[in-house]
């Protein structure tokens, strides 16, 4: 029988409350949330990139991440699955627990948080010397699961939950190059789901995808918030209004406002959040 990798549980103090959290949500449910940021700064050799950003991301919602290029985006997401921790000069200060477990704790193994939080990028990057099905399956393989019947479950699973197995069940040993735009990134879906995360990260994942393959990823994320949080960093903010529940607005490293998507675009607290929303700078 296959041995489940068990994660360490880490034990942390309880957090105290986030004074820019989203004011629709109540303190109950802010107790419970699946990130709990505070005070996180991030630097890259002597540059800040992140300064003082504060806030809680609610569990099965979608929480958008907007701004300009360069403001931070991307350095935040990286941070909740500690990907800095690969960046050489990459210095992370502040505290982020994942329900309540604190991610930089001492002896804290990186890659099992990278486990529990599964992350896709702006660039589709399937394997190109794998097949469809090793794509998905490569990060049950390297985590030591060996029985053929439940990897091919996960795979089947995974696929099904990226709104894929119709369109490749037949082209699974067909390499994953040879999927389209849309379907490789949909693929690289999959292999994040495959592992059972408990969150998922995207970083523009329909950036570079067209505008029905993009209404396909957009479909696939309402989808999967039902059972999963999901974070997403996004240009586009006709996506973020569609798709997210709550929107974050970054600008020069620092996180001007948060709150419910709807409140963000049609009643924004800081001008500097509505001149970005109405397109006066951007």
């Amino acid at each position: 029988m296959t041995k489940e990798i068990q994660l360490p549980a880490l034990k942390t103090a309880p957090p105290a409350p986030v004074p820019n959290a989203p004011a629709s949500v109540a303190p109950a449910e802010r107790t419970a949330a699946t990130f709990d940021v505070r005070q996180l700064n991030v630097w890259f050799g002597a540059h800040q990139v992140l300064r003082g950003v504060s806030l809680e991301i609610p569990p099965k919602a979608v929480t958008a991440i907007i701004g300009p290029s360069g403001c931070g985006k991307s350095t935040f997401l990286r941070a909740l699955n500690r990907m800095h921790d690969l960046v050489p000069g990459a210095r992370v200060e502040g505290r982020i627990t994942l329900f309540g477990e604190d991610l930089y704790a001492r002896g804290v193994d990186a890659t099992l948080v990278r486990r529990r939080v599964g992350m896709v990028f702006q660039k589709s990057n399937p394997f190109p010397t794998m097949s469809v099905a090793e794509n998905v399956t490569v990060g049950l393989r390297l985590n030591g699961m060996r029985q053929k019947s439940v990897i091919q479950e996960r795979m089947e699973r995974a696929l099904r939950m990226a709104a894929l197995w119709d369109e490749v069940k037949d082209r699974l040993h067909a390499n994953a190059l040879s999927l389209s735009g849309g379907q490789q990134q949909r693929l690289c879906i999959a292999r994040a789901l495959a592992i059972e995360p408990e969150v998922l990260l995207m970083d523009e994942p329909a950036s570079a995808l067209d505008p029905l393959a993009t209404a396909k990823i957009e479909e696939l994320i309402l989808q999967l918030k039902q059972d999963y949080t999901i974070v997403i960093v996004t240009h586009n903010m006709q996506q973020a209004a569609r798709i997210s529940s709550q929107t974050a607005f970054f600008y020069l490293g620092e996180l001007i406002e948060f709150d419910q998507t709807n409140r963000i675009f049609t009643q924004p607290r800081q001008k500097q959040t509505e001149d970005y929303v109405t397109g006066r700078f951007g």
